[in-house]
């Protein structure tokens, strides 16, 4: 059945914004000092803007001593130093409003650093007006009397959410890293603060965010055990407890009502949210809390209930079954997805979902970027996605990973007494999944370090930037680079249909061919993409077989549909119909 169109007649500028994210330390080095900066963005705003994007997303920038690369803020209203200086962004964010662009920050406000001055002061005395601006407990007593964290919570960065305090006698919370301690939203004052400093960018010219681990600022206050569910460790799951807690509408209100009031762009980082029913109580146009948020079944799905970075095969019914939940879910309740299979702590596409052989790379990252593309939702495209960039080579081991969630995993393995056996299968994954695949430094040219910087980069660049670089593709017709450009023309100019328009899945069951149409009122295109090295042969649906016109195809010979194909390997067509 066809949904009503008038279900999405709400429209307005942020639905219509193509997302392009910028990891600062790995887009461009303008100094000559190894480290990505924001002098090097400007320097490739041209660049951007020819992509045909609407929207850069700049990864955190603020002062930061970089545990956690950024993501521990020392300083909400300064720049650290090897990226530049609150006049660099000023002259950012006037050289993207000058082409037409915006500018949406990383807003990190679950947790600081440990060298924040708030928390600085926090852990200094327990009289401090700081010491509320964090959570502490008492220590549990064991049943030999020893001294024991107050729960069994296990941390993102593996180890207990809590660490100990001797001077006081107290843990505090921290869900990822020690060095970034988790901030009390109880605390009204807390909540103040990040009003304040939101207004901040805001007032600057920044003219959006997107907020990381938004959806665990509201805890369980009882701070119980988590459920054993891994009976051999010490510490276990909790994110029962700490995710999507009993406030969190509240404090999202409170932040929605800033973004409304400056028309401002907003997105959520929310992991553990699979149920949409869920989802719609942040992204509904009527909650007034966010435009949209990031939910992770897509790229969960090849995650080994054993441990993330244990293999897990995942069928393509399954991307399916994904793909139209959300997509159907959004447009039948007023809300909006963000759609993206790349970012700063995800693998390359091209890698994980389809092949990044030589045979198939360029067509399997253009089917990518079609299936992703035409779907109905604002789009996200993660620097050097747009080139087709690949994952690290097999060659590298664990001393070329910089990561700290995929060295601490690691390396507890190998504390544990895991076997050689069990170390190659996890190092594999790591290859395939780990968070620094994205972070390898943006491939620019075929100069030494990929056209990067001058000298040896902080992270080592991939073997295959003399072939895949930007400069090789930004004036081929037939690069990855303007295929993407194509899909961000085709939004624009079928506006009524690629971003207003109904979704409907087409073939729920076939293992190599994922197909879906996209309808606005009479009009309709039909997106066929293969996920599959050999080639398909797949039966069109007798309503799609009538005259049209192919708006794209990535094998670039396509120009009319019959009722059976053979879908080559990772091909993908969109085909309007008269």
């Amino acid at each position: 059945m066809v949904v009503d169109n008038s279900l999405s007649a709400k429209r307005a500028w942020w639905k219509e914004a193509n997302v392009y994210q910028i990891y600062p330390a790995s887009f461009k080095d303008s100094n000559n000092d190894g480290v990505g900066d924001i002098p090097g963005i400007i320097s490739k705003l041209d660049y951007i803007k020819n992509l045909g994007v609407d929207i850069v997303w700049l990864c955190p920038c603020y002062k930061s001593p970089q545990v956690d690369m950024g993501y521990d803020i020392s300083d909400y209203r300064d720049i650290y130093e090897k990226y530049g200086t609150l006049d660099d962004i000023d002259e950012l964010i006037r050289g993207l409003h000058e082409r037409g662009l915006k500018l949406v920050m990383d807003l990190v406000v679950n947790h600081t650093s440990d060298q924040h001055e708030w928390f600085k002061s926090a852990i200094s005395s327990k009289d401090s007006p700081y010491r509320d601006y964090y959570v502490w407990k008492k220590p549990k007593i064991g049943p030999n009397g020893e001294r024991l964290p107050p729960n069994n919570w296990l941390s993102y960065f593996r180890g207990s959410v809590w660490e100990y305090d001797e001077a006081s006698d107290e843990y505090y919370l921290h869900l990822f890293a020690k060095e970034q301690p988790d901030l009390n939203w109880e605390n009204p004052k807390v909540r103040a603060e990040v009003h304040d400093l939101t207004r901040f960018w805001l007032d600057r010219g920044v003219d959006g965010f997107r907020l990381d681990a938004i959806n665990l600022i509201s805890k369980d206050l009882d701070f119980p055990d988590a459920p054993v569910t891994n009976p051999s460790a010490k510490y276990q799951d909790g994110t029962i407890y700490f995710t999507n807690g009993p406030r969190l509408h509240e404090h999202l209100r409170g932040m929605g009502k800033i973004f409304r009031e400056y028309d401002a762009f907003s997105v959520g980082e929310m992991g553990g949210f699979t149920d949409p029913n869920e989802v719609i109580k942040v992204v509904a146009e009527e909650r007034e809390e966010l435009n949209m948020i990031f939910q992770f079944e897509i790229v969960d799905m090849d995650l080994s209930p054993v441990g993330r970075y244990f293999p897990r095969k995942w069928k393509l019914s399954e991307l399916k079954r994904i793909v139209n939940k959300w997509e159907t879910y959004m447009y039948e309740h007023n809300g909006w997805n963000a759609l993206y299979l790349e970012n700063h702590d995800q693998g390359r596409s091209v890698s994980r979902f389809a092949s990044d052989k030589p045979e198939f790379r360029a067509h399997a990252a253009k089917m990518l970027a079609t299936f992703l593309g035409l779907q109905s939702g604002s789009v996200y495209v993660y620097e050097g996605q747009e080139l087709g960039m690949a994952n690290m080579p097999k060659t590298w081991g664990i001393d070329k990973l910089k990561d700290l969630e995929s060295i601490n995993f690691y390396n507890e393995l190998v504390e544990s007494g895991a076997s050689e056996e069990v170390l190659q299968v996890v190092m594999a994954d790591l290859q395939k999944k780990c968070r620094d695949n994205a972070r390898t430094p943006m491939q620019w040219d075929s100069t030494a370090f990929a056209g990067f910087s001058t000298v040896q980069p902080w992270m080592d660049v991939m073997d295959d930037y003399k072939e895949w670089n930007a400069a090789s593709q930004v004036d081929d017709p037939s690069s990855v680079y303007l295929y993407w450009r194509s899909i961000f023309d085709l939004r624009r100019a079928y506006k009524d249909i690629f971003v207003y328009g109904s979704f409907n899945l087409v073939d729920a069951v076939d293992e190599q061919v994922l197909a879906y149409e996209r309808r606005y009122e009479e009009k309709c295109v039909l997106v066929i993409t293969s996920f599959s090295e050999v080639e398909a042969l797949w039966t069109v649906p007798e309503k799609y077989v009538k005259p049209g016109k192919v708006l794209l195809s990535n094998y670039g010979d396509v120009d009319s549909l019959k009722s059976d194909i053979a879908v080559r390997p990772f091909e993908a067509i969109a085909y309007l119909l008269d």
